[in-house]
């Protein structure tokens, strides 16, 4: 096959949620064929929906009932997976570039390689931002990957086997978790985490009183919890935090980050064996250095309302890497996870007028509204309601269903809906007598 005949080359950094569809989108349309490449590039193994990692550091979600091989699905949906980190961009060559895979002990698996692309499309998402703050890196965890939920989890299950060991009285904040970031990732995770330690202590752990010795503290710089969602549904939010015996700490801010805890700008002590960092976000480093691409002080690579970056129209950027204008609000499209999805459907459309020689159509971002999980207890939201031109706040069983739904859309856009279905079905009836947090 000559070059001119050679299929066109798809290559997507990034397994997350906008990612990974995209890719198993292309796979299901071109894979098999002679005019498509598709490669879907992630440095890990296995994909897990990043809202469900609250889930996970709590112990109320098992990564294994949800983790994704990679390898296993481009073999499914015929697209092909590539191991290895993002480490630069050669635009003239049309390679990207990719750093040596090393297992757990060190020994290299792969060397640096290039992969050769036709249509370049950046997702690798984003990472915590901790603005700089003295010891955040050293002393709290970010939420970012599997791995680090479970590291959570792990520590947390060990300060209460810890506690509950000990003849001495407990020392302040030995069993205390500060959450520093009221948005919702730090506000779901503290409901979820109110009644996972309960559930954790309940096996044989009666040396401790979880309502005298175990705190949870949320820590906002804003005069508010959820600042980015309507005030309405923070004020029930609170509310129901309140309820819980969360307690919420706003106008906080945090000055620096310890082994014992937290120090607030105004001097006070907040002490706490485990610290969460849930503040911000910002797109990876190695953006910034991608041959030229046009960046903003968050990392996030610049596009046009095409999703083509604005200097290179080979070149895309999708979910939350990516800076693409909103008409009509001075604030690019958030990078929430409905956005990442109506990223990955508005791109599987572009490569196929791409390919066909038309013209590109511009992203449209639709909100429809935004949803907080409190577990068990309770969801809250608002939903944009299209018909009467107004939001609408919802709570209770019907917002855990729509809750749920977004998941199930996801999943959906991996598997079908039909399978989707059926694995519920089989989830549903199949469970067993196991405990109902991760105990280990």
């Amino acid at each position: 096959m000559t070059r001119a005949e050679s299929p066109h080359r798809v290559v997507i950094a990034g397994g997350g949620a906008s990612g990974l569809e995209l890719a198993t989108r292309l796979g299901r349309k071109y894979g098999g064929g002679d005019k498509v490449q598709v490669t879907l590039v992630d440095r890990s193994r296995t994909h897990l929906w990043k809202p469900l990692l609250h889930a996970v550091a709590a112990g109320s979600l098992r990564r294994s009932q949800h983790e994704l091989n990679y390898l296993a699905q481009a073999h499914w949906r015929r697209f092909t997976f590539a191991l290895g980190e993002v480490a630069g961009l050669d635009r003239a060559r049309k390679v990207l570039k990719l750093g040596a895979v090393g297992d757990e002990e060190g020994r290299e698996i792969m060397p640096p390689r290039d992969i050769p692309y036709d249509t370049l499309i950046l997702a690798i998402g984003s990472v915590t931002n901790d603005f700089g703050a003295p010891g955040a890196a050293e002393h709290s965890i970010p939420l970012e990957t599997p791995l680090q939920a479970a590291r959570f989890n792990r520590r947390l299950v060990n300060a209460c086997l810890s506690a509950n060991s000990q003849e001495a009285p407990l020392r302040p904040g030995q069993l205390s978790v500060a959450i520093i970031g009221a948005g919702a990732t730090g506000t779901e995770l503290s409901a979820e985490l109110h009644r996972t330690v309960r559930a954790v202590l309940a096996y044989g752990m009666n040396r401790i009183d979880p309502e005298r010795d175990v705190n949870i503290v949320l820590i906002e710089a804003a005069n508010r919890i959820l600042p980015a969602l309507p005030e309405r549904v923070a004020t029930a939010t609170a509310a129901l935090l309140a309820d819980l015996g969360v307690k919420v700490r706003v106008q906080a801010r945090v000055a620096e980050v310890t082994a014992e805890g937290v120090r607030l700008a105004d001097g006070e002590q907040i002490p706490a064996e485990l610290v969460v960092w849930a503040a911000g976000v910002k797109a990876q480093e190695v953006l910034t250095r991608m041959d030229g691409l046009e960046t903003n002080r968050l990392n996030q690579i610049v596009v046009d309302p095409t999703l083509q970056t604005t200097r290179d129209p080979d070149v895309f950027a999708m979910g939350d890497c990516c800076a693409c204008p909103r008409p009509g609000y001075p604030a690019p499209v958030p990078p929430r996870a409905q956005a990442a999805h109506q990223m990955a459907d508005h791109m599987a459309v572009q490569i196929a007028r791409r390919l066909k020689g038309q013209p590109l159509q511009p992203f449209v971002y639709h909100d429809f509204g935004s949803l907080v999980s409190l577990g068990r207890y309770s969801t809250v939201g608002s939903l944009m309601g299209f018909v009467v031109g107004r939001g609408f706040m919802v709570e209770g069983l019907f917002a855990r269903l729509m809750y749920k739904s977004l998941y199930k859309t996801h999943e959906a856009a991996l598997h079908g809906g039909g399978v989707v279905a059926w694995r519920t079905l089989v989830s549903f009836l199949g469970r067993g007598p196991t405990p109902n947090v991760k105990l280990h």
